[in-house]
């Protein structure tokens, strides 16, 4: 007898871009039952993205719910929430951190626990909108209580080690899932707690890391080589991935003899930490997809293999552009020092669109999602629920 499907949800990272994935749950919530419990058993996230993990899988019991809180915080969401934008915080660390640049190319090291901004907010920010109580010591009550109910059957948050070098996924599910490890990955079973969702998303260089047993951590975007295998480790046969890559492949360019401004090549690093990763292992997947269908059922169970349904949903639109339209709106003191780097010009919307929380762009966000989500309604709607479409397709 065959094990029963379990669908997983993949939320990637991408800073304020993850607003997107919001807009795309909301209207999944709209096309299930009022009062649907969790339609995902398996939810992985990772950067900015934990936060909407976290925040559904304490809600599995009643789906809708979970979104509404995460509308809540995504269309009131300010800058400020996220990292310091006052003068004194601004100012301070950042000439911390090139200090620590500088000292550091003279040996001496001065460069620990300093980062671009400053995001203590942040800790406040979970503390008292996620949906949980005593945030500071764990969450564990409400996930372990989905879990043990049956509404849940795992969370995972990656986080990317620097000690190690490893790209480590910290799970909650039912005990019966073995830990693993691969090359350069690991997953490890623990209580998630909030110190994993900061150093999932500590933005490299822009956020400090977080120290989880005895090593930091920082944005599980990095070095995740195979963004789609932690689902798979869980025991997710089918994926929905919630990505922030723009679907036509459309970029803003400037002319090509022109010198990439500082603030482009960070906003290229940042789509290859991102986003790069995801597209390689959807591509990878769906080849052993294809690779599976041309084998006998025979000679695919002596192999172990088995095929992963993937439906992958991505903005329509370019998310530089929308970025472009909404940058005035960061404090001034952010727009000064993203404008020595180049970011407030056309060419460095992409790295603005990352630390972008202000409400404007995320509710523009929100809606570009769920908008997008409404196109594939019922695309959407049959890989939640297969058996109803196989059902549709059956002689009356």
């Amino acid at each position: 007898m065959s094990a029963p499907e379990k669908l997983g949800l993949i939320l990637t990272g991408g800073g304020a871009r993850v607003a997107y994935q919001v807009g795309v749950l909301k209207a999944i919530a709209e096309f299930l039952p009022r009062h649907a419990h969790n339609p995902f058993p398996i939810i992985c996230g990772t950067s900015s993205g934990s936060l909407n993990a976290v925040t559904l899988a304490v809600n599995a019991r009643f789906f809708r719910k979970g979104v509404q809180y995460l509308l809540n915080i995504w269309k009131n969401s300010h800058v400020d929430h996220v990292y310091r934008t006052d003068p004194v915080g601004v100012l301070t660390n950042s000439a911390r951190w090139f200090a620590g640049l500088i000292l550091s190319s003279m040996g001496i090291d001065k460069l620990k626990q300093v980062s671009l901004l400053d995001n203590s907010p942040m800790v406040t920010l979970l503390e008292t909108t996620l949906p949980y109580e005593k945030i500071q010591e764990n969450i564990d009550a409400g996930i372990q209580e989905n879990i043990d109910a049956g509404y849940l059957y795992a969370l995972s948050i990656t986080a990317s080690g620097y000690g190690s070098g490893c790209s480590v996924t910290f799970y909650q599910g039912v005990e019966e899932i073995p830990s693993w490890k691969r090359t350069h990955r690991l997953g490890i079973p623990t209580k998630i707690e909030l110190k994993h969702l900061l150093a999932s998303s500590a933005i490299p260089f822009i956020f400090p890391a977080v120290l989880i047993n005895r090593e930091y951590f920082g944005d599980g975007s990095m070095r995740q080589l195979a963004p789609v295998s932690s689902a798979l480790h869980l025991g997710a046969t089918r994926v929905l991935i919630i990505g922030l890559g723009n679907r036509e492949g459309e970029k803003i360019r400037s002319e090509m003899c022109d010198y990439p401004s500082l603030a482009q090549i960070a906003g290229h690093v940042m789509d290859s930490i991102f986003l790069d990763s995801l597209k390689v292992d959807v591509e990878r997947v769906q080849r052993i997809n294809h690779s599976i269908g041309m084998l006998s059922e025979d000679a695919q169970q002596q192999i172990n293999w088995r095929h992963v349904d993937v439906l992958v949903i991505e903005p329509s639109q370019p998310i530089e552009k929308i970025a472009e339209r909404y940058a005035m709106h960061l404090p001034w003191t952010i727009r000064f020092l993203l404008r020595g780097i180049g970011a407030m010009r056309r060419s460095g919307a992409n790295l603005v669109s990352y630390l972008l929380f202000e409400k404007n762009f995320c509710r523009a966000m929100i809606e570009l999602g769920y908008q997008d989500a409404l196109k594939q309604k019922q695309e959407i709607l049959d890989f939640i629920n297969p058996r109803e479409k196989a059902a549709e397709s059956l002689p009356q």
